[in-house]
């Protein structure tokens, strides 16, 4: 199924739908992923340490907007002092956004006593071997630190790189997998894989995708994102974070 889901990439209808959101909705992202934002509350965040200086004052009880490009510079001064944690409480803010349980999980997160030594270990990874590298180092290797946020955090840690590996590390979470597991299904039932539905579920599951499963998931949305530039739809060159938040946001289902 995995040679089929590479070899097959994106179909017409999906190019079509990127084609109409990136002329409508997403056309504030013609340069880019970097101003797409989301709003969270300082204050909750009162008793996580260390706080970035980048990220809003807590004493602030209103709601307040972060692009990924803000988060990517706050990462960036963070790593330049050494500071991997600020990196990934940074990162962590913008992925839970205004989710109320979002700070008492990141507390017992950075209050386990391996995180330092993992974060700094895969940010070393990243710079070192690449993604699936990084991705290895931190898959289950932190209590309470799964994929859909580590992946965040290797994300921005490479928006930071100057000369990034290819792939580049991206998100990758429960939205975006069920939208490949519902193309992997498609696609592995028009090739005649009867077990097409329970192999995808198995494998585009909900969490826990191992090192594997993550470079499949970078070869494909790399490969994929080519496709849109190739397209001629006006895509950006080297934007697959463009089509991870297209693919997030529910731009494309696979089903219809």
């Amino acid at each position: 199924m995995d040679a089929e889901l590479m070899e097959r990439l994106l179909p017409t209808g999906a190019i079509r739908a990127m084609d109409g959101w990136r002329a409508g909705p997403g056309a504030r992202y013609a340069a880019g992923a970097g101003a797409h934002s989301v709003k969270y509350v300082p204050a909750h965040w009162s008793g996580i340490e260390p706080w970035p200086d980048g990220l809003s004052d807590r004493s602030q009880a209103g709601a307040v907007t972060i692009s990924r490009a803000q988060v990517a510079e706050v990462v960036r001064e963070a790593v330049r002092g050494g500071r991997q944690a600020e990196a990934l409480v940074a990162s962590y803010v913008w992925g839970q956004g205004r989710i109320g349980y979002g700070p008492h999980r990141l507390k017992d997160i950075l209050a386990e006593p391996n995180v330092a030594d993992a974060l700094a270990s895969a940010d070393a990874a990243l710079r070192e071997d690449g993604a699936t590298a990084a991705y290895g180092v931190l898959y289950r290797a932190v209590r309470g630190l799964g994929p859909a946020f580590f992946t965040k955090l290797l994300y921005f840690l490479g928006l930071t790189m100057d000369a990034a590996a290819t792939p580049r590390a991206l998100i990758l979470d429960q939205r975006v997998a069920r939208v490949v597991r519902a193309h992997a299904t498609r696609i592995g039932l028009e090739a005649g894989l009867a077990s097409a539905s329970d192999v995808a579920t198995w494998t585009w599951s909900d969490g826990g995708w191992t090192p594997h499963r993550y470079e499949v998931y970078l070869r494909w949305i790399t490969a994929s994102a080519e496709q849109l530039v190739s397209a001629g739809i006006g895509w950006p060159a080297s934007s697959p974070d463009l089509l991870e938040l297209a693919l997030f946001d529910g731009v494309w289902d696979p089903t219809t």
